[in-house]
């Protein structure tokens, strides 16, 4: 019956998204504030011609103008500046810092689907393994999209899985690549921390070209280094600052992007696009004493953790506008991500003992993701005697996806290894797949000239995971032509990743070791693990879209987002149980921690999340005192655990600080609060972003209660405000000059008590800051159109 299913999936020749929609001719040129309303979107509707204000769901249109005002040349990093509803933690661990994640609506990375142009993108091998409210995220990695591809972004806050599959819970971010046949830019951008560090170097360029008669081809190349900061306490153990750990990882970054299209009749185009990403970073570990392996290292050693990364993606399909009155989409996808983890400047200590000999460079392990896709999307209109023509989709998906995992070298898992992280073993190699098979169905109208609804259905198969049926439903009654309300309700889904199920590693610092096993093997299963299995959402959103003085845009939205069988990292045991559970994987831990642990990822938690949005816009013109766009966002956010689950052994699966960052490791309200005033060829951007507290339970590293499993440090971070500027003059038609301050006041997180601080490097808190914790950074600008 199954295969029946997925057989029946398979030739329906579904599409992951309405790719139809992202015609050029329908995406509006017109650069706009976040969140306008009047913008034409193409995320969350099947509809061709509609516009923000006009979507069932809440949705920001973020425009290429608008990322750039940010002074920021990450992707996620821009839209974190945009967006109240997106946040990213300061700093995450080990691998994890060198991959780039973000939430929505204080969610995990998980949650959020990322589509270009339309369709599902690949995404990380990389996992984020330490504990945190990021623990498992296997995100797309927005920052290997270059900036300069883009030509706008659509943000849809609704839960969106029975439109667009597993993982879109908290919403979709819908990136839509520049299609211009003609133009070309560059752009030149450079900065660091008043600190004087954290030098960053950027350039981007992009060209449109012209295929035949009407096609286009735009091209896009972007370069970026970044080098590390360093905000760590001194180092309790020798009073000096030589331990680094704490700051921002060294990144260099090359990608390209091309997007293209040409006609073979009046209706029927073939279309391409794609992005190609080249990453290597560092990331400094814990500081080891010279005592350590003081013939090789007389003044001790930091190893840096080191990531080599090549990603890509392509689709290539053909879509038409009349097959017997029907719009048609056809494609192809193929993504991958390949992650080379690494140790410099490091040693095996085991190895030396043994031998009299070390390496101090090591492969540590290589993990690669890859997704195929074939898609297809059927859609026209049918006269149903309403108020508005009834408007089918349908449409089918195959996907399959792989995640393979090697072996370090030999020297790197020897003993207890690398020292920082101990390379993988050949018993934690593998390569894993599966086959996905979807379709789906949705039907949208107008029953009167004021009432509209829509309601999607959606089937899914995983060869692992097994069946899903979601659906969703949303209405929107317009009272005026200024005045709307809007509401949706949902179900949703999210598979376990690959590498939920299949990773395995071990973190070891200068006193203690953390290690993960994979949730089906036979070490995990002695700690009370079961089989991982989808987890599955139900959402609510009413919205208020209106417009009471002229030029006013307003919209709110209230939500409520109940997940249950939320993958998490939990089954956390400690002491000599966790050491046999290491073992027993082939594990080896070095002599003489203080404290030692054992992981896997588990159905551990049921949670519910709510909240209120708001949006609002509002120009005004001073004649000859030029214009100011005043633009003001809000994001209400409260997540609360109302299930714990437990484990094979009749433990429970999550303990006080695994909780916490599940409910208190975001800010639970974030203010954006600015405008642009333009005149002639000055321009000057003003925001200032307040996030609301948060707070960890965080663990003693001395007194009574040290390394506690049960007894945390309750530590609350006080609410931060941060201001952004930037000042641009347009010195000719083409060229434009900016100059600009991120944290213009020099704001930096609250500090972590000293109880809490582990070796007393830690002074701010990773789990939970709010903000970065680098200070201010200073950047210059020049972008020149040709």
């Amino acid at each position: 019956m199954k295969h029946t299913k997925i057989a029946i999936a398979i030739s329906l020749l579904y599409a992951a998204s309405p790719a139809w929609a992202v015609d050029a001719d329908a995406i509006s040129n017109t650069p706009a504030a976040a969140g306008a309303i009047q913008d034409v979107v193409v995320t969350g509707t099947r509809d061709i011609q509609r516009s923000a204000g006009e979507s069932l769901s809440p949705i920001d249109v973020i425009s290429a103008k608008d990322l750039q005002r940010t002074g920021q040349t990450d992707l996620r990093d821009a839209l974190v500046k945009l967006l109240p509803s997106v946040n990213r933690l300061a700093q995450t661990g080990d691998a994890a810092n060198l991959t780039s994640a973000l939430t929505l609506r204080g969610l995990s990375p998980n949650h959020v689907l990322l589509l270009v142009n339309g369709k599902r993108r690949h995404t990380s091998a990389n996992i984020t393994a330490d504990p945190g409210s990021q623990q498992g995220a296997t995100p797309v990695d927005v920052d290997l999209i270059p900036v300069s591809a883009v030509d706008h972004i659509e943000v849809l806050r609704d839960g969106a899985a029975a439109q667009y599959g597993s993982d879109a819970i908290a919403g979709v971010i819908n990136i839509i690549l520049k299609n211009s046949s003609s133009g070309a830019g560059v752009t030149a951008t450079s900065g660091e921390y008043s600190r004087g560090d954290g030098f960053t170097l950027g350039g981007a360029a992009d060209a449109g070209l012209t295929l035949g008669e009407d096609g286009f081809l735009h091209l896009s190349a972007e370069y970026r280094r970044h080098e590390h900061s360093f905000r760590s306490g001194p180092d309790e153990r020798t009073g000096t600052f030589a331990n680094k750990t704490l700051g921002d990882p060294y990144i260099r970054r090359e990608s390209f992007g091309a997007n293209a299209g040409i006609s073979l009749s009046k209706d029927v185009e073939l279309y391409a696009f794609g992005t190609v990403a080249h990453r290597t970073g560092g990331s400094y570990q814990n500081y080891r004493l010279p005592n350590r392996l003081p013939k090789i290292y007389p003044n001790g050693f930091t190893p840096v953790e080191t990531s080599n990364e090549t990603d890509g993606g392509i689709t290539a399909g053909i879509k038409g506008t009349d097959l017997g009155g029907w719009r048609w989409d056809l494609s192809a996808t193929y993504g991958s991500d390949n992650v080379k983890i690494g140790m410099v400047d490091s040693a095996n200590t085991d190895l030396y003992a043994a031998t009299g000999a070390t390496p101090t460079s090591f492969h540590l392990s290589q993990f690669q993701n890859t997704q195929q896709a074939a898609n297809g999307d059927l859609a026209r209109s049918f006269d149903a005697g309403l108020a508005a023509p009834l408007s089918v989709a349908l449409g089918a998906e195959f996907r399959r996806e792989t995640y393979e995992i090697g072996a370090g070298d030999p020297a790197s898992y020897y003993g207890s290894g690398a020292q920082a992280l101990p390379g993988l073993s050949p018993v934690s190699a593998g390569k894993h797949s599966r086959n996905i098979g979807a379709a789906y169905a949705d039907f949208s109208t107008k029953f009167t000239k004021e009432w509209e609804g829509e309601l999607a259905g959606r089937y899914e198969h995983y060869s692992d995971a097994g069946s899903t049926r979601n659906a969703k439903l949303s209405t929107r009654y317009e009272f005026t032509p200024k005045v709307a309300l809007r509401a949706t309700a949902s179900t949703g889904f999210r598979a376990p990743s690959l590498a939920q199920e299949y990773y395995t590693s071990l973190a070891v610092s200068p006193t203690t070791a953390g290690g993960q096993l994979a949730v089906n093997s036979d070490a995990a299963r002695k700690l009370g693990a079961t089989p991982l299995r989808p987890e599955k959402s139900r959402s609510y959103n009413l919205g208020l879209v209106a417009e009471p003085v002229d030029n006013l845009h307003i919209t709110l939205d209230a939500y409520r987002i109940d997940i249950r069988d939320r993958i998490v990292q939990g089954g956390t045991y400690s002491g000599a149980v966790a050491i046999a559970a290491l073992t027993g994987a082939g594990i080896s831990l070095p002599s003489g921690l203080s404290s030692v642990s054992a992981s896997y990822f588990a159905n551990g938690v049921d949670t519910r999340t709510q909240g209120v949005d708001l949006v609002l816009n509002y120009p005004t013109n001073f004649a000859n005192g030029g214009r100011i766009d005043w633009d003001a966002s809000a994001n209400i956010n409260n997540s609360k655990v109302t299930k714990v689950g437990i484990d094979g052994n009749g433990k429970t699966l999550l303990n006080a600080q695994q909780i916490g960052y599940l409910t208190t490791a975001t800010p639970k309200n974030k203010l954006i609060v600015g405008g642009v005033w333009t005149r002639d060829a000055l321009s000057i951007s003003l925001h200032a972003t307040r996030y609301g507290k948060t707070a960890t339970e965080a663990t003693f590293y001395s007194g009574p209660n040290i390394y506690s499993t049960s007894v945390f440090n309750h530590i609350e971070n006080a609410p931060k405000t941060i201001t952004d500027l930037e000042v641009r003059y347009a010195a000719t038609k083409k060229l434009q000059l900016a100059v600009g301050a991120n944290n213009l006041f020099d704001v930096y997180p609250s500090k972590v008590p000293a109880i809490s601080r582990y070796l007393g490097v830690y002074q701010y808190d990773t789990a939970s800051a709010q903000i970065p914790f680098n200070g201010s950074y200073y950047y210059v600008r020049a972008s020149y159109k040709f």
